[in-house]
Formats: structure tokens, C-alpha cells, sequence
């Protein structure tokens, strides 16, 4: 797994071992932040359920200032902060801008008060229709996202949600099962 675009391009990302994450996959990578373009320069980002990072990471290679990422797995975790270093010190930027946060998605504060531009969410599948709502319903409450902020969401390609207080601003990807694809979310 490698990065797929931007300052950092081909710099490989660790994973931690045992296979316990899902990693998303360079293609649906590409799709997405293809699709974002310019929106990444200068953004601040969110990436929930951030595994090894390549969500967050993709974005500081595309030209985002700051960001969080938050990951409950302690392998994850350490195999995040690595990746950070490598993929910061290829784009020639310091890692102080980013926050690493070991905790749940569904549970972590936010600190600043300041909105997130983009925001990537990435929870499992097998507990995805469960816990989106509770996600978008969190992130509303926390009030860090505003009329501006895009939610990108992986989920496999036949699942569709309507979270209350969101709209659907677009869907990328094959819509056939097994297939990942992301819904791009605003605030209704």
C-alpha cells in the first residue's frame, strides 16, 4: 500500500501486523481524492477510524495543513505515527500540525473549536450501518463541522445511508456488492 498522489506519491505505508485492519485500497484512494481536487490545499481534516492513516495522509500529500486522526488500535496507532513521519518528511512538513489521537471515533472530544474542513470515515463494515448514525449524529453535536465541511464515508457498494441532518452531495465508486465506495455527505 502505497501513496497515491501528491508530494509523498509511492511512499509506502505500514500496517501493523496480524491483519486486523481493512486497509483502503490506493484505487479508492485515487478515486476519491480525484474527485476532491483542489478542496485538499490548505484543508483541515479529520480521519475517523484512521487505521494506518492512508485516509489523513493521502490529504497531507495533497497540500492539507492540518489535520487529526483518531484510532483506537494500539498496532494502528504505531504503525500511524511512522507513516506520519515518513510521509511528512518526503513533503517536507513538520509533523506538529497533526494530531494523533488513540481513542474511539465515537467517543473523542475535539479540542479546537475551529470546523473541519474535510472529515474521512472509515468504520467496519460489519458494524457500519449501526454506527453511522451515531457518527454523523456526533459530529454534529460536536459542532466541528459547518455548511462547508465534507464527510467522506467508505462503505460497501450496495449500502446506502441517509443520516439525519445530512444530505448526500455525491456517491463515487461501482455500486455492486463487495466493491468499496464513498458517499460524500454535507449538512442538510
Amino acid at each position: 500500500m502505497r501513496i497515491s498522489g501528491g508530494a509523498s506519491k509511492g511512499i509506502p505505508l505500514q500496517t501493523p501486523k496480524g491483519n486486523r485492519l481493512r486497509p483502503a485500497s490506493e484505487s479508492a484512494r485515487e478515486r476519491l481524492f480525484s474527485s476532491l481536487g483542489e478542496r485538499v490545499k490548505g484543508s483541515f481534516f479529520l480521519d475517523l477510524f484512521a487505521g494506518t492513516g492512508s485516509y489523513g495522509l493521502e490529504a497531507v500529500s495533497r497540500g492539507a495543513v492540518r489535520g487529526i486522526f483518531v484510532e483506537k488500535d494500539r498496532g494502528a496507532v504505531q504503525s500511524l505515527r511512522n507513516n506520519l513521519a515518513s510521509v511528512c518528511k518526503s513533503a517536507g512538513l513538520s509533523t506538529e500540525k497533526f494530531e494523533i489521537v488513540k481513542g474511539d471515533a465515537l467517543s473523542w472530544k475535539p479540542r479546537q473549536a475551529t470546523p473541519f474542513d474535510l472529515v474521512f470515515a472509515d468504520p467496519p463494515y460489519p458494524s457500519l450501518e449501526e454506527m453511522a448514525p451515531k457518527l454523523f449524529a456526533k459530529l454534529l453535536r460536536d459542532e466541528r463541522v459547518s455548511v462547508e465541511t465534507l464527510v467522506a464515508l467508505e462503505l460497501p457498494g450496495q449500502l446506502n445511508l441517509e443520516p439525519e441532518g445530512w444530505r448526500l452531495h455525491r456517491r463515487l465508486g461501482k455500486i455492486r456488492k463487495g466493491s468499496p465506495s464513498h458517499a460524500l455527505f454535507k449538512t442538510a
